[in-house]
């Protein structure tokens, strides 16, 4: 895998990392997440498999990425 690629891939895991984050906290916080009686609502609960999902995901991608990158960063050093 390229430098580049690598790069991007690590970028990608640690944005979606940034981003699902402020979405998790803003799902919390919103009116409709929750029932008048406390309990989750549909729109809740389908937000939060998505969030799991997109923080499952951003995490394998940045971690094939970042092991990309040392390896690249290894083969560069013993090619010197």
């Amino acid at each position: 895998m390229s430098r580049r690629t690598s790069l991007f891939l690590t970028a990608f895991g640690v944005w979606s990392w940034i981003i699902w984050i402020t979405f998790a906290k803003n799902l919390w916080e919103s009116d409709r997440a929750w029932a008048p009686d406390g309990s989750p609502t549909a729109y809740f609960v389908v937000h939060a498999v998505l969030t799991v999902v997109s923080f499952a995901l951003g995490t394998i991608i940045g971690v094939i990425g970042w092991r990309a990158l040392r390896a690249t960063r290894r083969r560069d050093t013993e090619q010197r």
